[in-house]
């Protein structure tokens, strides 16, 4: 059964709906800008606020001094590693070239004793000793690296235990920092939800309902999304009790809800059948009707059978039949569906 409603009234109830969404949008957009804007609640909190000044300076001013010392061992090694490099490569070299003209001269006599043979090994030897100079420089510089390192390490660790130490100082301050900003949030969200709350309690009906419900969203959005995230956590117990509180205000506003619901119906099932009906909206009945419930208890209703004129749960007229043409017709129709004439309060009460 269609619910009645006009086209256009359709039409403008989505437009409206379309502002209440925007409304509440460039509410959103609004105060995301404000809290932008808004001053930082407290300083950032860092470890080094905690730790202790009076030991971890001096130690800084050592870590600063041996890393500057590696820095310039570090440069110092790279030249002497070059001369290494070069100085083996020519050694190499000239051993191949040796051992290849060994190979291929036949040697007569002592060869130890040949001129050339002699030259040649003593070369050689120049060689590797050119070789050995830059590597004893170069042995000295790894060698006050490692030992600056084992310093450094040794500093470091001591700088890593004052950090240590320090470390339930800063847990303790990020939870109090942490706890003024949802206070400070909880400060802007409450009032918003209180306006919100009143709104939906007083006004959602009001004739300006898309504004009244683009600021429930827009409230609802602040405490989802502005609220929630910097709920304090405590290891789950603050958000589990708030999340307790919030369903017990919930559910017991749901069940005094209900619980009114069900006494108005009693009282309104009690009064009599015309009364009943002319204290029905008409749209509120045809969406009733629409859902195949009866539109005065809200009880299944089987429209389809036409026998069925009453409720059979609360007895309201249903159905009856047109005083002009007699046929059967919504008793809370405005006019006959089938010879157009107007339903008088008589032809409503008719049964």
């Amino acid at each position: 059964m269609a619910r009645g409603i006009r086209f256009t009234e359709t039409v403008f109830n989505r437009g409206l709906w379309v502002v209440a969404i925007l409304f509440a949008y460039f509410l959103v957009a609004l105060g995301s800008l404000v809290v932008r804007d808004l001053p930082r609640v407290d300083n950032a909190v860092t470890l080094e606020r905690y730790v202790d000044q009076t030991k971890a300076r001096p130690l800084d001013v050592q870590i600063k001094s041996i890393n500057q010392e590696l820095t310039e061992l570090n440069r110092q090694a790279e030249p002497l590693q070059k001369q290494v490099n070069s100085a083996g490569n020519a050694t190499r070299a000239e051993q191949d070239s040796f051992n290849n003209w060994v190979q291929t001269r036949e040697v007569t006599g002592k060869s130890d004793q040949d001129p050339e043979v002699i030259a040649r090994t003593r070369k050689l030897d120049n060689l590797r000793e050119a070789e050995r100079a830059p590597e004893a420089k170069l042995d000295a510089v790894k060698q006050n690296i490692a030992d600056l390192n084992a310093r450094l390490s040794g500093v470091q660790s001591q700088r890593t235990a004052l950090e240590d130490a320090a470390q339930s100082q800063l847990q303790s301050a990020l939870r109090a920092q942490q706890l003024r900003v949802f206070l400070y949030r909880l400060a802007i969200t409450l009032p918003l939800l209180a306006i919100a709350g009143w709104l939906f309690k007083a006004m959602r009906k009001h004739r300006y309902w898309p504004f009244v419900w683009g600021f429930i969203f827009f409230a609802l959005f602040t405490f989802f999304f502005e609220l929630v995230p910097y709920l304090p956590n405590y290891g789950g117990y603050v958000r589990y009790i708030v999340g307790i509180i919030v369903t017990l205000v919930v559910g017991r506003y749901a069940i005094n809800g209900l619980q009114r619901y069900l006494e108005r119906q009693k009282i309104e099932e009690a009064k009599p059948d015309i009364k009943r009906r002319e204290e029905l909206n008409y749209d509120v009945v045809l969406g009733r009707m629409s859902k195949k419930v009866c539109p005065g208890c809200e009880r299944p209703y089987k429209y389809e059978d036409e026998a069925n004129n009453f409720c059979t749960h609360c007895g309201i007229c249903v159905f009856d039949h047109c005083t002009s043409c007699k046929t059967r017709k919504n008793a809370f129709s405005r006019f006959c569906h089938s010879c157009g004439v107007v339903a008088t309060v008589a032809e409503v009460t008719t049964k």
